[in-house]
């Protein structure tokens, strides 16, 4: 009996303190995926006039409802959107009752049961609450009306969030709940926990009285005790109350360690405990050191971030758990360490995701080229830190964004911020900082010595198109790694914000090219740049250009990490044999495989040996991949072993010994062999096509100097024994001599060499084919994705298929895109409605240009994103172009974005054609 009633005691303490609690109820759904329908009314654009239903929290022109805006729109929708949800509400006896709103777009009117639950609430991205404990009927049916308006009765908020390059949509887009505390409770804490173990605890708390206690106790997240609960009365005099201890050695929060822990923090009377919360947070110290650099735990950091819209294209701002988890793996797989809300808070859910993920973020407050004035101002900043504040995640707080900086809000923020984080201004110098847009090369390598601010600037190589912002960022990453006070940079922009119109069709819209600026597309398809971001901000640095004969393997490497020591790290090592053009399927064949490992301290260079098999050399390349204490690929590298010359040697011979035959017309020379027929235009000296029995193959026009004005001097043929020679020569802007050999018993073979004066985009030589004809390709060489002259880093050596496609990166998102520059080509097979035919590189410096990108159908009117290629449609090239970005051309863009310089050096190349002996 006695146990009975000792164990029905402790259930009803347990379940007091449990009780105590906050508790939270939606009333809307929680996310895109989970929503409940409330009755709408609109009333204006599609399905306005009647009441209907609506999901929440949804954004409603993505639900049929009102008209789509994007920012620069100068004229705009002015629709309402009006709510109505009924509830069933418990007992409150004892308790307060706050309804929350995490975000609704964007001037939010709200009532409970007729009567207002507070003022209106204005600015579209920021949580607000009301306390509708008096208007709540307690075990009864409660009505919720809201109404929403998209455009603001605030001129200020209009220009700062409604003429913003983004997309601006209308309606409750984030959840809404009911919060229940007791009368006596915890308003909020901020946190201060420092990498010396200190740590400050900010209350406010509500209702307190002098005889009430305060205590806090550190937990690991698994609720285990760190160390002992400390506590405090509270000085009513004050609205907060500060609690403070000290820890020794606690595990530090970083992006590459996201150490967190959670403090409890009570109010407990008469050792009952009164109310409760409990907070996540992370010990670490953040510092801004003029002249020198950003700091975190004392180590000197470089910022490799993208600014990231919260966007989803079925949903527009309504997001989900999913999404936000999709998108922190992704900047992280691309070795991301930072991102910037641009140009808004997000969902706080994101940020918890960046805590426990590890990722640096600057929050932002919204203000697109314009400003909230002091009105609303001051209330949003307040709404922005103390819903964020605990995140060890957050390292900056924007003040707005391009001009949108209402300086008299700038103190605000150290208001609710105990840790008192720096306060920047993007795109300007200020507070230390210079966050210069959209630098060229050259401002990159005179900020070095203009000023003490540290350098990161907070938008840079414009991802519009496929310039992605891969290109040209070597370049620029290699001076942020030498500025002396370089802190990174942030990536415009993570994702292409095109929303699937509900109006017409279901189309992507981009609005032309304000929106499609990403790394990778809406639904978050992968670019080429997100492999060229992923090797060149890799934190393991590997250096070794290429495999030649004097490799021992040994490979040059660098730690560039700020807190791993490579021991922490894996790496792996495989030699593979890849398939021939003739055999069936890509994958390659591994040979060996095995570990190697690295103790390297952050920032030291050292060597890693691979323990290779003495029989490395008959493979056909080496790979080595890097794993990091996650055990998630950093990056693999590969190199080619055999030479393409080699490759191509083993491919050199044919099925049959039949000769070789000439014949000649006035207009044609026709070279007979093993059954294919290749007809020269003797005015030309071009090949004009290839039969193979009754099949016409198509190829013709070449081979053509790309892109240079030649004239045919001389055309010649002769028999040599088993061979046949066909020679063309040509004079003009610059000079090619071609040497088409045929022999018994092996490929046609083509021995090509010219030289030009002066700066070229591409060079090389060209060929026609038939595009309409062409409906695939298989390859040796890097892939699977298109190169640019300054984006040649993240991709592969190997055997790649790719379908023909016209996809224009950016509006069509078939990836990897069919069209462009190749890098490394030692072989290509062309996949046609003819018969399929493989060329021979046997040049390892040898592009492959594959016809010519389609234009885009917003393409900028600067045309910096669209280069330069031959007119011919398949190249053989010795130098491509390069690619710019939004706002600057390639030739500002530094070294590897300049044209080719030709300076009268001779090229020289050969190309083997196989026709059908093999097929």
């Amino acid at each position: 009996m006695i146990k009975r009633l000792i164990l029905l005691l402790l259930l009803l303490v347990s379940y007091a303190g449990f009780s105590q609690e906050t508790t939270k109820i939606y009333l809307s759904g929680t996310d895109k995926d989970y929503s409940k329908q409330w009755d709408f009314y609109c009333t204006g654009g599609r399905k306005s006039g009647i009441w209907t239903k609506i999901p929440v929290p949804s954004n409603w022109e993505l639900q049929g409802f009102g008209s789509y805006n994007y920012g620069h729109d100068k004229v705009k929708a002015n629709e309402q959107g009006i709510y109505r949800y009924e509830f069933q509400m418990g007992k409150i006896t004892g308790k307060k009752v706050f309804l929350v709103f995490e975000g609704a777009m964007t001037d939010t009117k709200v009532s409970i049961n007729g009567k207002l639950a507070g003022d209106l609430h204005q600015g579209g991205f920021y949580r607000f609450k009301y306390d509708i404990t008096a208007l709540l009927k307690p075990g009864e049916k409660n009505l919720l009306e809201v109404t929403v308006d998209k455009v603001s009765a605030n001129a200020s908020i209009n220009k700062a969030e409604r003429t913003s390059d983004f997309w601006i949509f209308g309606g409750i887009f984030r959840p809404v709940y009911l919060e229940t505390v007791p009368n006596k409770f915890i308003e909020r804490v901020a946190v201060n926990a420092k990498a010396d173990g200190t740590f400050q605890l900010d209350v406010y708390g509500q209702n307190l009285a002098a005889d009430d206690i305060l205590e806090a106790q550190v937990k690991k997240l698994t609720g285990e005790n760190v160390g002992k609960a400390f506590s405090m009365k509270p000085n009513l005099e004050n609205n907060v109350q500060t609690l403070k201890a000290t820890f020794s050695n606690p595990l530090l929060w970083s992006s590459e360690f996201p150490n967190l822990y959670q403090v409890v923090v009570r109010i407990k009377n008469k050792q009952q405990i009164v109310h409760q919360v409990k907070q996540k947070f992370g010990f670490r110290t953040l510092e801004l050191r003029n002249g020198d650099g950003f700091y975190v735990n004392g180590s000197k950091m470089i910022l490799k971030g993208v600014n990231r819209h919260s966007f989803w294209p079925e949903s527009g701002r309504t997001l989900s758990r999913e999404v936000h988890l999709m998108d922190v793996r992704l900047m992280k797989e691309m070795n991301m360490n930072a991102v910037r809300m641009s140009h808004y808070p997000p969902d706080a859910e994101f940020l918890d995701i960046c805590d426990s993920l590890g990722l640096y973020v600057i929050n932002e407050l919204t203000g697109w080229q314009a400003k909230y004035d002091n009105t609303v101002g001051h209330r949003l900043v307040k709404e922005l830190v103390i819903r964020d504040v605990n995140h060890p995640s957050i390292i900056f707080w924007a003040n707005g964004n391009e001009g949108g900086f209402n300086t008299d809000l700038d103190n605000d923020y150290a208001l609710y911020d105990p840790q008192k984080r720096t306060v920047i201004h993007p795109w300007e110098k200020f507070n230390g900082t210079d966050t210069k847009h959209y630098p060229d090369y050259n401002y990159m390598v005179k900020a070095a010595t203009s000023g003490q601010e540290v350098f990161f600037p907070t938008e840079f190589m414009h991802a519009l198109y496929d310039g992605g912002a891969g290109a040209a960022l070597d370049d620029f990453w290699n001076q942020m790694l030498i500025h002396p006070h370089g802190a990174g940079g942030f990536i415009w922009a993570l994702v292409d914000e095109n929303v699937i119109r509900t109006d017409k069709n279901g189309i992507y819209d981009g609005d032309g090219n304000h929106a499609p600026d990403g790394i990778v597309g809406p639904h978050r398809e992968k670019e080429a740049s997100f492999y060229t971001i992923k090797e060149i901000w890799s934190p393991v640095f590997v250096d070794l250009p290429k495999i030649d004969s004097d490799f021992k393997g040994k490979i040059a490497i660098e730690n560039r990490f700020n807190f791993t020591n490579l021991a922490q790290c894996t790496f792996k090592w495989k030699l593979v044999s890849f398939p021939s053009a003739n055999t069936a399927g890509t994958k390659a064949i591994v040979n060996a495989s095995g570990a190697a490992t690295a103790k390297l301290k952050p920032g030291a260079k050292g060597t890693l040996g691979l323990a290779l098999p003495n029989s490395w050399t008959q493979s056909d390349a080496l790979y080595l991949t890097a794993y990091g204490p996650d055990k998630k690929e950093i990056f693999t590298w590969s190199w080619p072993i055999k030479a393409a010359r080699l490759i191509a040697e083993k491919q050199g011979t044919t099925l049959s010994n039949s000769g070789v035959k000439a014949e000649e017309t006035n207009q044609s020379l026709l070279i007979k062999q093993e059954g294919i027929s290749y007809y020269f235009e003797k005015a030309t000296g071009y090949l004009e096509k290839v039969v193979k029995g009754n099949t016409v193959i198509s190829l013709s026009k070449g081979p053509a100097l790309a892109g240079v004005n030649t004239q045919l001097k001389n055309f010649s043929h002769r028999a040599e024994g088993a061979k046949y020679i066909v020679e063309s020569d040509y004079q003009g802007a610059g000079n090619l001599h071609a040497k088409w050999t045929f022999e018994t018993g092996k490929l046609a073979k083509l021995e090509y060499e010219f030289n030009q004066q002066g700066e070229a985009d591409f060079m090389g030589i060209t060929f026609n084919y038939p595009e309409d004809k062409t409906t695939g390709m298989k390859y040796l060489g890097r892939g699977p994705y298109r190169v640019w002259k300054n984006r040649l880093k993240g991709q592969q050596f190997g055997v790649w298929h790719k379908d023909y496609n016209n996809s224009i990166t950016g509006e069509t998102w078939g990836y990897p895109e069919f069209k462009g520059y190749h890098a490394e080509v030692n072989w290509v097979t062309i996949e046609n409605k003819e018969t399929p035919f493989t060329v021979y590189i046997p040049d390892q410096d040898t592009y492959l240009q594959m016809f010519r990108p389609a234009r885009e159908a917003a393409a900028l009117s600067n045309n910096n994103v669209e280069p330069a290629f031959p007119e011919g449609n398949i190249g053989f090239l010795k130098g491509i172009s390069a690619i710019g970005t939004k706002f600057q051309s390639a030739l500002l863009l530094g070294a590897q974005s300049q044209k080719n310089k030709t300076d009268g050096k001779t090229f020289k190349g050969t190309l083997l054609f196989d026709f059908g002996n093999k097929h």
